[in-house]
């Protein structure tokens, strides 16, 4: 019987078990049955641990080897670009292209901040009139309430 299959049994004894009265959650379990389920479990633990033990090896050992393969690849991959380095026609054309890319990337870079500056600018100035208007608004709100209040006030 595997460990599973134990649990299982002691769950369904469980479940099958007569709750104790006035305390539903506790509940009244046949201990024989229950220390030879434990004792089953005991029993049929080393074989579990076994195959976990087995498969912690067989990881460690694709993992290990994994390791050796990338470690290859590497090697071979940096022998290769050093071939490829050493010709001097390559490294004067990629030369000219990192230029070539760096000065886009530096006139991009200068248009995007341009652009994100215009935008900030734009955005306070929209704030700025919002605030503003919202501004006068109050004013000519309190303008009517100082009026309407002098004028509601009693006179001796």
């Amino acid at each position: 019987m595997s460990i599973d299959e134990i649990l299982e049994e002691m769950d369904e004894l469980l479940d099958k078990a007569s709750s104790v009265p006035f305390m539903s959650h506790k509940k009244l379990v046949d201990g024989e049955r229950m220390r030879e389920l434990i004792n089953d479990v005991r029993l049929n633990m080393p074989h579990e641990l076994k195959e976990a033990k087995k498969i912690e090896f067989d990881c460690q050992r694709i993992l290990n080897e994994a390791k050796i393969n990338a470690e290859s690849i590497i090697r071979k991959a940096e022998e290769r670009a050093a071939q490829i380095v050493s010709q001097q026609a390559i490294v004067v054309e990629a030369k000219k292209k990192a230029i070539d890319m760096l000065t886009k990337a530096q006139a991009a870079s200068k248009n995007l901040q341009q652009n994100a500056a215009a935008a900030v600018s734009k955005l306070f100035n929209d704030t700025e009139n919002y605030y503003a208007k919202n501004l006068q608004e109050v004013r000519a709100v309190k303008a009517k309430i100082g009026t309407g209040a002098a004028s509601s006030e009693p006179k001796n």
